[in-house]
């Protein structure tokens, strides 16, 4: 496998019951690059990244995160991947009975044996990382902002210092101010981390702001995986719409706009 391929998805089919999600998807993600992953609904993008992690098993197919396969770990070599990387779910995702540090702990008790005054500073600088006030860590999800709650998330993602981040639609419910915050938020952390991003979308927005290539999955697959510039002049009927649409077209005028005021 290409030393800059981090993860290696080959043949993968995905069934639930009768209903075939994937069939014979192949893709490949580059070590340090943030991956945004469209399709239309039904398309299998939550559940394309949810395998990869391990939490749907595959009806056939081979993924290869940091070169091992991740179909032939026992349960620690597993357990060491998983450490390896962190996932930011929909809303967040988190314990309602838990506070915001406790969340954020949750990972590093289950992976690490750390005495609770050093895993309070980790939570600390975790929740700062994520740019939320100190004073969340004490408040329970409940209590948070949507947008609050996948800062939190984040935090929670990031606990063990990952090199990879999985993200599943985390500008799905913010306004267009939060929004652009949160992706602007991905696009330092990847940088300042060195974090290789899979990023489930479907905000056109994100997509030129961060992404450095864009996976299409329609037809059961990976129709294309590339650039947006490139795929602007893709003629697959999807793809064109998709990325000429109004919606799309609003994002790439207002793409270089954003662009300005993040290198100010």
């Amino acid at each position: 496998m290409d030393g800059d391929v981090i993860i290696d998805i080959q043949g993968l089919c995905n069934r639930f019951g009768p209903h075939v999600v994937h069939d014979g998807l192949d893709l490949q993600v580059r070590r340090g690059e943030v991956l945004g992953v469209v399709g239309g609904s039904g398309t299998g993008k939550s559940v394309l990244l949810r395998t990869i992690v391990g939490l749907n098993r595959p009806a056939a197919g081979r993924i290869r995160v940091f070169g091992q396969d991740t179909r032939n770990l026992d349960a620690a070599a597993r357990r060491a991947l998983e450490r390896r990387w962190g996932v930011l779910f929909q809303d967040g995702a988190l314990f309602s009975s838990l506070t915001v540090a406790q969340n954020v702990q949750v990972p590093l008790r289950e992976h690490l044996a750390l005495p609770q005054p050093l895993m309070d500073e980790i939570a600390a600088l975790k929740i700062a990382l994520s740019g939320l006030k100190a004073e969340a860590g004490a408040k329970f999800p409940a209590e948070l902002s949507g947008g609050m709650r996948k800062r939190a998330g984040l935090a929670r993602a990031l606990a063990l210092d990952p090199e990879i981040l999985f993200l599943d639609e985390p500008t799905a419910g913010l306004d267009p101010i939060g929004a652009a915050a949160f992706d602007q938020l991905i696009l330092e952390l990847s940088h300042a981390l060195g974090l290789t991003v899979f990023m489930v979308t479907h905000d056109l927005d994100s997509l030129y702001t961060i992404c450095d290539r864009v996976a299409v999955l329609a037809e059961k697959k990976v129709l294309a995986v590339d650039t947006i510039d490139r795929l602007l002049d893709n003629d697959h009927p999807w793809i064109h719409e998709y990325f000429h649409g109004p919606r799309a077209r609003a994002a790439l005028r207002a793409a270089p706009e954003r662009g300005e005021e993040g290198s100010g």
